[in-house]
């Protein structure tokens, strides 16, 4: 019987579905995308996908236009008669708008959803949301992949002695007491205080880590303030070492920078958005066998549990 499943790439995303579409075992399908001289996109399937399983794989990260040229391919997906339009979105790009925070603001990851679901997705499938109630922003299936399955053979990897999780906020205490959980390691808060968004004032560190190798756990980097700042602190409190984990590196302004000249060992990351440029710090790994795994059981009708650590 001839497989029903078709995968696609929006263009910023081409790298990483590429890999997915061969570890999957097949090849990218052929979409176009179409500019009009005044920038207007047009993007549309050069085959037909009349009653396939379609998976359309873009990270939303900026510029706007990443968001838009999905939301036009599902849409377009929709219009030919495809059965399903699958949203694979490796990256959640406005995941961290999640709620009201202050008055007279937009909530970013719920009009997200509303746009992926007013287009016409059937399912979305991501990974290391932000926040995890976002998924309940959806009327439709999520399916929220988590990278450990990713950093936790790595971390197995360097047989490191002495090993200590960390977060770089309250915020990520969930996140980073799983990994502690798992490799049977303790577990440290960095607590930070902000005057304003992207500028820390002050970093402490609750725990001991003394002699330790401590391994950073985050969901994302934006300007590696943040994780640097909690990498100087864990240092200053007598740690053998310092690393980061982290899914998402959006690392902007001077993040690469910050890095290089930070205390930590390395920074290992994903490949769900492509790195600007190179670091000697940066390690990245890639998610492609986790995306196509999760291709082939959505389709079989199989449970992801198993995909989690």
């Amino acid at each position: 019987m001839a497989s029903t499943v078709r995968i696609f790439s929006g263009s910023c995303t081409r790298y990483l579905a590429e890999k997915i579409a061969f570890s999957y075992g097949t090849k990218l399908g052929e979409v176009v995308l179409q500019k009009f001289s005044d920038g207007e996109l047009a993007p549309y399937f050069n085959e037909s996908i009349r009653g396939m399983d379609v998976f359309i794989i873009q990270s939303t990260y900026p510029p706007a236009e990443n968001i838009l040229e999905l939301l036009l391919m599902i849409d377009g997906a929709k219009r030919a008669s495809a059965n399903t339009v699958n949203v694979m979105m490796p990256y959640f790009g406005y995941a961290r708008q999640d709620r009201k925070d202050k008055p007279r603001v937009s909530i970013g990851a719920k009009l997200m959803a509303n746009m992926l679901t007013a287009a016409g997705a059937s399912r979305v499938v991501t990974c290391e949301l932000h926040a995890g109630q976002i998924q309940g922003f959806f009327d439709i299936p999520v399916d929220h992949l988590q990278s450990s399955a990713i950093f936790v053979p790595y971390i197995q990897s360097l047989n490191l002695e002495n090993l200590v999780f960390a977060t770089p906020d309250v915020g990520g205490v969930t996140r980073a007491r799983a990994y502690a959980k798992h490799l049977g390691a303790e577990l440290v808060i960095c607590d930070k205080h902000r005057v304003r968004p992207n500028e820390i004032a002050s970093m402490q560190v609750i725990g001991n880590v003394e002699g330790a190798n401590v391994v950073l756990v985050d969901d994302l980097i934006d300007t590696a303030g943040t994780i640097c700042a909690a990498g100087q602190a864990i240092m200053e409190k007598g740690a053998k070492s310092v690393r980061a984990i982290c899914t998402h590196p959006i690392l902007s302004g001077q993040a690469y920078e910050r890095i290089e000249n930070s205390v930590l060992t390395e920074v290992c990351v994903t490949d769900s958005i492509p790195l600007k440029q190179t670091c000697s710090k940066i390690k990245v790994l890639s998610m492609a066998d986790i995306f196509a795994k999760a291709i082939r059981k959505i389709t079989d009708h199989e449970s992801i549990s198993s995909l989690f650590i």
